[in-house]
């Protein structure tokens, strides 16, 4: 494994996910709902409450950018070099839908591009961590790692991941250009940032998004699939970064494998579609 010291991190994101346990497949949860309309529940803030004091803990310096806590100034942030980007739970609709497919992302940002990413699935005790030039794994709660990568050519069918609640007409229209494209097309819908992982161990060849995410909603997956051999790229063909933006929401964009030989063709069709 990597020099890189991920333990005190997948131990910090492991704590973080049975802060939200107790809340999950419970009768009476309490849902709120944020300013933007999305949902917000007791177990986002128990697990936001646990990264921020972690985070603290391990780097007293470096600055903690949660959903749960967001509300920093962007004057402020944007004179931030390296820090910390935290979604304390992704996919709280499945959490509350009682779905395994909730995560607890937390990012390492340095001049607006990921260093390094951990997620972890509490439901299943598996987490998911890497960066790009160093490598990426999966971990059991048994303690076991393996390390993952992207499949670098399809399967016999092409697959899709895609979200399970969030798409756009744009990216049905994509859809139907891919299936055009290569024939034998199998869709694979998952919630939260299990996507990008999907694609990181192999499983699944493209995940397109043209519909709206937050930063917080990719930047911990983005680095594990980068260790993997794969990359997030805007509609231009530009690495997905994360430099501080007012609204904290990402443009539309494509994961694939890195040296995949139809990155330019997707990246021309997604272009005539968004």
């Amino acid at each position: 494994m990597s020099a890189v010291p991920f333990a005190p991190l997948i131990d910090l994101v492991r704590q973080a996910g049975a802060a939200i346990l107790p809340y999950w497949r419970t009768d009476g949860i309490d849902v709120q709902e944020k300013d933007d309309a999305s949902p917000v529940t007791a177990a986002d803030l128990a697990a936001h409450r646990v990264l921020c004091a972690g985070l603290r803990a391990l780097e007293p310096t470096v600055p903690v950018l949660s959903e749960e806590d967001c509300a920093i100034p962007l004057a402020e942030r944007a004179g931030w070099r390296r820090w910390w980007l935290v979604d304390p739970l992704d996919g709280t609709k499945e959490f509350i839908a009682d779905s395994e497919e909730f995560t607890v992302n937390v990012a390492l940002i340095e001049e607006g591009r990921v260093l390094l990413g951990v997620v972890g699935v509490p439901a299943t005790g598996c987490c998911y961590f890497g960066g790009a030039g160093l490598g990426a794994w999966s971990s059991e709660m048994s303690g076991v790692e393996r390390p993952i990568a992207v499949r670098r050519a399809p399967g016999e069918d092409f697959t899709v991941v895609a979200s399970r609640r969030h798409s756009s007409p744009a990216q049905e229209r994509l859809l139907q250009g891919l299936a055009a494209r290569f024939g034998n097309l199998r869709l694979t819908s998952v919630g939260s940032s299990l996507k990008f992982c999907l694609l990181a161990e192999g499983l699944a060849d493209f995940y397109p998004r043209l519909a709206p995410t937050s930063q917080w909603d990719t930047a911990a997956a983005q680095g594990v699939l980068e260790g993997a051999g794969g990359e997030v790229l805007d509609l231009q063909g530009r690495a997905l970064d994360y430099a501080a933006r007012a609204d904290f929401l990402n443009p539309s964009f494509l994961a694939l494998p890195r040296t995949a030989g139809w990155r330019d063709g997707l990246l021309e069709l997604a272009r005539t579609l968004e």
